[in-house]
């Protein structure tokens, strides 16, 4: 009876000392290998546009408010070519999406910990070069969009460390010219789907 109890005990003070990966006012920083996945349509009479998938390196920050509620910053940049209906090369063009989400953490203290989370980013468009194929440049507007995103940190060490899964789903248009006159819009809509380590600080 006594050993059972000692067990009991003993369970109960590891349990209360396992680092909880963070709470009220601590900050989370995650590098992660990330897949941007396009899913484009477009609204452009006489064309037909689709975009490449990329693979980057992507950095956040995650600021606990209270020990389920987060505020994450996600940075991260993107090259993709816009290729017309066949498959011919229009244009390449580099997307910096800044997104902010607002997060809940169901299991904060728990071995697996998941979270959801909605916010917006703006997205910048530069860097824009044509293939030559259409006679005139090809622009596009900064814009901006909605974001959803869902994941889970899975502690590992007891240094602070954890391993991430996120997956984000980005709304996103812009307003496409041809040698600065509008030819009407397309849809991005990303699927970002990363991998990574961080750290809580």
């Amino acid at each position: 009876m006594k050993l059972s109890a000692l067990m009991l005990a003993s369970a109960a003070v590891l349990l209360l000392s396992a680092p909880a990966i963070a709470g009220d006012g601590d900050i989370l920083v995650r590098v992660r290998a990330t897949a941007v996945v396009p899913q484009m349509s477009d609204n452009i009479p006489g064309l037909t546009v689709g975009g490449d998938s990329n693979f980057v390196p992507e950095v956040d920050g995650t600021y606990f408010l209270t020990d389920n509620i987060a505020v994450e910053l996600i940075a991260a940049t993107t090259k993709h070519t816009i290729r017309a209906v066949g498959g011919n090369q229009l244009s390449t063009v580099w997307l910096l999406p800044p997104t902010v989400t607002a997060q809940y953490h169901f299991n904060p203290d728990g071995d697996f910990r998941p979270y959801v989370g909605a916010g917006v980013n703006y997205t910048f468009f530069y860097n824009a070069s044509d293939s030559g194929a259409l006679p005139g440049h090809l622009s596009y507007s900064d814009n901006f969009g909605w974001a959803l995103q869902a994941g889970a940190d899975v502690p590992i060490g007891t240094q602070g460390l954890f391993l991430n899964l996120d997956v984000k789903k980005i709304f996103l248009s812009t307003g496409v010219k041809l040698a600065g006159v509008k030819l009407g819009s397309a849809s991005i809509d990303p699927w970002v789907i990363g991998v990574g380590v961080g750290i809580k600080l």
